[in-house]
């Protein structure tokens, strides 16, 4: 996948139908999904909330959770769905997002994040990202930390 533009999802508005007008406007910009939490995948209305048009591709799935088996079990369905790529948002500052423990302060718990990602990366073939900001609350540095 081209990594040069994308675009990053706007909640309660980037659903399918806005993909699709976007992939009009544009036809190899990556597109995003809303972030999906892993409770709602796995025990809602998987088809309602991952569904999408074969013309978004390349289309991305945007993962929320820090639970790893249940990231793993969510991007293999995403992957069976056709997505291009996971992505684990590691970014969102919403204080009910933050509740349920995901988004941005999964920052602070930088060895849960790899353990995350390494335990989807072994479950699927495709891609996987994580969004993340520059810092979370007080927290934050220009300069690169790498978990091995």
């Amino acid at each position: 996948m081209n990594h040069t533009l994308s675009v990053a999802p706007m909640l309660d508005w980037t659903d399918k139908h806005c993909r699709y007008l976007h992939r009009l406007i544009t036809p190899s910009t990556i597109l995003y999904t809303e972030m999906i939490t892993t409770p709602a995948l796995l025990q809602g209305d998987t088809n309602k909330y991952i569904s999408f048009n074969q013309s978004e591709h390349p289309v991305v799935l945007q993962l929320g959770g820090s639970n790893a088996i249940d990231l793993a079990k969510s991007s293999v369905i995403a992957q069976k769905f056709g997505y291009d790529g996971i992505n684990l948002n590691v970014g969102c500052p919403s204080d009910r997002v933050q509740k349920g423990r995901f988004g941005a302060c999964l920052m602070n718990e930088p060895q849960l994040v790899a353990t995350c990602v390494q335990t989807m990366q072994k479950e699927v073939d495709i891609p996987v990202t994580i969004k993340c900001r520059i810092g979370v609350d007080d927290n934050d540095s220009y300069q690169l930390r790498f978990i091995h």
